[in-house]
C-alpha cells in the first residue's frame, strides 16, 4: 500500500507539470544525443523555495516554453522536496543528490543549468522574473555563449 501510495504521489507531482521532465538522468543524455537537443537540468526545492515555485507557475508551465522546450531541451528536474508527504522514491531522491554534488556543490535553488548532450554546461540560471519568451532569450543566449 505504501508503495502505491508513493507512486501516486511521484506521478501527482510529476504529471502537474506542462512539460515532459525525465526521472533518469542517463536516458536524458542519451535522449539528447539521438535528437540533437540540449538538456536543461533545474534543481528544485518544489514545496519549499519560493522562487521555484514561481520559476515552475510562471515559465516551466506556460504554453511558450513548452511549445519551445519540446523542440529544444530534454529537460530534468532534480528535485529536493522538504515536507515528509512530498518525499521523493529513494531511487529518485538519491540520483538527485548525486547530480547536486556533481552540478550545484553550492545550493543553490532554483539553479537552472543548460548543458549539451554529453552533459558539458553551456551555462546557468536562476529565477528572473521575466515572462516566458524573455526567459526563453536568456536561455538562447546561454547557448550562444
Amino acid at each position: 500500500m505504501k508503495k502505491v501510495f508513493l507512486g501516486l504521489l511521484f506521478l501527482s507531482l510529476t504529471s502537474g507539470f506542462s512539460q515532459n521532465w525525465k526521472t533518469n538522468f542517463e536516458e536524458v543524455k542519451k535522449e539528447a544525443a539521438e535528437q540533437n537537443k540540449k538538456i536543461l537540468l533545474v534543481f528544485s526545492g518544489s514545496d519549499w523555495c519560493g522562487p521555484c515555485i514561481k520559476l515552475d507557475k510562471n515559465i516551466w508551465q506556460s504554453k511558450e516554453f513548452k511549445s519551445y522546450s519540446d523542440k529544444n531541451y530534454v529537460l530534468y528536474r532534480a528535485d529536493f522536496p522538504k515536507k515528509k508527504a512530498n518525499q521523493l522514491p529513494e531511487e529518485l531522491r538519491k540520483q538527485n543528490l548525486a547530480l547536486a554534488e556533481k552540478y550545484n556543490q553550492d545550493g543553490n535553488y532554483p539553479l537552472v543549468i543548460l548543458m549539451d548532450a554529453k552533459g558539458k554546461i553551456l551555462g546557468m540560471l536562476g529565477y528572473m522574473n521575466l515572462d516566458p519568451s524573455e526567459y526563453i532569450e536568456q536561455l538562447k543566449a546561454l547557448e550562444k555563449k
